[in-house]
């Protein structure tokens, strides 16, 4: 499983495929019809160019479908994992062409490689007008506000500069991401050995679902290609204690991919930990070590080359800029522990303790890591993200952009590559008494992480609201103009509420406070008059619709939320007249 290409162990070229490696490829063809169509109904109306070359990737993936279950030889075979692949790619192509204006991550990365080749800040300078009009999601922060700067490492803008010329908005930026989503997708093919290739174009682009994130123009796709070749066999970096031309390469991958986006961090420390117990077991403890600091070193020396400009000009910004998804102060979301709070309670007053729980979650797996390298060494690019489900910010991208390195953990790093890796064990000399500490010490570990997450989710609301007011608009009473809430803050200290009301599972735009006290003492109440960011707000008008109000506070990050649903599709009966 782990022999490279052209490695006697690859199955010869003129004998029989398997029939698994026949199941692959099929697999790998059948997932290039996700979305495809969606994509020719685009082009139909108005691409019509575009829309014959999709059709001619139908007849690809029909005709390839036919062949797989057909051809006798391994080459042969082989010569259609590459046509998936090629295939795959005109597609991947063809849905920028047609979808390339990006999100917020691909206008702000677009925007701060203009800035960089103006010569201007490119780090804390908020772009407001790039969301006004567009469409684009916006991020809110618990401040009441959104997040209009740049907020990752710098490759990205870097990378950008020369691809200015596609035009406004994200175009850019998404041309880059997904350019580098085929190029790591064609890097992981091309390093698997033979059967297992299409299980590359299945995993990066035949569920769509990274080639979405792409045409976003999401930084983190870059990250992803750049760490393939680092994750591919990467128990063998160091082997013998040289690390060589390919150990220097990947250590540069490792530096570049740690400066194009913040993902990259969290799995670092595993592969690092995992090189150096796979080398200790082989070479000992100073060899080791060595081969670690001469890695460690190259990629720390390419990450320094890429940030050394910015942090140079303004380091204060530099800094702030780069650790932003961590200190922004986001609004909660995603498919995690969260939402406990954000859709089954009404709300807690500890929502920090999710970040604490997610952060002592990330140090207790790295230390199970370490403890138990020779069986969970094929998860360490699997393991980091178990620490975002208890995160405040807990979207499945976190979970999902890096699942091609799981890939390659599981075709090339088998349990077999870590059989002598050193781990640490106490020096008792009976079996009894290590497995009792090493079970107390798997506890103590998991223990602060467990402690957090339930002082999360076990967190109450810390405001009472109450529409007591709506005023809505003369022509259409499902339209409301202003509402009027009465807020009791049931805790010592005062706060300061935003207020939005939402109709589904993501965050609308703060409501504007028009009449009231912006901050709410403890144990005091209030009465305050919003009105809606836009001068109006829909009901809709389905009456099954969940109308929740939510306020959040900064500091302490809390949030509070109500059921408003029967005031709002119920309007007041108004006396007859005369």
């Amino acid at each position: 499983m782990s022999a490279a290409p052209g490695d006697p162990r690859d199955p010869e070229p003129s004998a029989p495929p398997v029939p698994w490696h026949r199941a692959l490829t099929l697999l790998a063809d059948v997932s290039l019809f996700i979305g495809t169509r969606s994509v020719w109904t685009q082009a139909a109306t108005h691409h019509l160019v575009l829309a014959a070359l999709i059709s001619l990737c139908y007849a690809s993936i029909l005709v390839t479908g036919v062949l797989t279950l057909t051809v006798r030889r391994t080459r042969s075979l082989a010569r259609l994992d590459l046509l998936v692949l090629v295939t795959a790619a005109v597609l991947a192509l063809c849905a920028w062409a047609l979808n390339h204006n990006g999100g917020d991550e691909g206008v702000l990365t677009t925007q701060a490689a203009r800035e960089l080749v103006s010569g201007h800040a490119v780090y804390g300078q908020p772009w407001p007008w790039l969301f006004h009009g567009t469409g684009i999601a916006l991020t809110p922060t618990t401040g009441g506000g959104y997040d209009y700067t740049y907020g990752y490492p710098p490759l990205a803008p870097l990378l950008t500069v020369p691809l200015l010329w596609l035009g406004h908005s994200g175009a850019p930026a998404t041309a880059l991401c997904t350019l580098a989503l085929i190029a790591g997708t064609v890097t992981l093919w091309r390093m698997l050995p033979v059967p297992w290739r299409s299980a590359a174009t299945l995993a990066c682009l035949g569920f769509g679902f990274l080639s979405t994130y792409a045409r976003v123009g999401y930084p983190a796709i870059i990250g992803l290609a750049l760490l393939i070749p680092v994750a591919v066999r990467w128990p063998r970096i160091g082997a013998g204690g040289r690390l060589g031309t390919a150990g220097i390469a990947r250590a540069a991958c490792l530096g570049a991919a740690c400066a194009a986006q913040q993902l990259p961090w969290f799995v670092t420390p595993f592969l690092l930990a995992g090189i150096y117990a796979v080398r200790r077991g082989e070479l000992g403890g100073r060899a080791a070590a060595l081969v670690l600091l001469r890695f460690t070193g190259v990629a720390v020396t390419v990450w320094l080359l890429i940030n050394t400009y910015f942090a140079v000009s303004d380091p204060g910004r530099w800094l702030a800029g780069i650790a932003l998804p961590l200190t922004q102060g986001a609004v909660v979301h995603g498919q995690g522990l969260v939402d406990v709070t954000l859709y089954f309670t009404d709300g807690g007053d500890r929502i920090d303790w999710y970040s604490h729980a997610s952060m002592l979650l990330a140090a207790a797996l790295l230390a199970l890591f370490v403890l138990f390298v020779r069986r969970l060494g094929p998860v360490a690019t699997v393991l980091p993200w178990l620490a975002f489900f208890l995160a405040t910010r807990s979207q499945d991208g976190y979970y999902l952009l890096m699942t091609p390195l799981w890939l390659a953990a599981a075709v090339t790093a088998p349990l077999s590559e870590f059989e002598r890796a050193w781990q640490p064990r106490p020096a008792f000399p009976r079996r009894p008494r290590r497995r009792a500490l090493l079970f107390g010490t798997v506890v103590l570990l998991f223990t602060p992480a467990l402690v957090s997450a339930v002082l999360a989710v076990s967190g109450r609301p810390p405001l009472r609201m109450e529409v007591t007011a709506l005023r809505r608009a003369e022509r259409s009473a499902s339209v409301v103009r202003a509402m009027t809430l009465r807020v009791v803050n049931t805790g010592n200290s005062p706060l300061t509420p935003h207020y939005t009301l939402t109709t589904g599972q993501g965050m609308s735009r703060y409501w504007l406070l028009v009449r009231g006290p912006a901050t709410i003492p403890g144990h005091g109440s209030a009465s305050v008059e919003l009105r809606p960011p836009d001068g109006r707000f829909g009901i809709p008008a389905k009456p099954s619709t969940r109308i929740r109000l939510r306020a959040f506070t900064a500091d302490p990050q809390t949030l509070s939320s109500e059921d408003v649903t029967p005031r709002f599709t119920r309007p007041a009966v108004r006396p007859p007249r005369g």
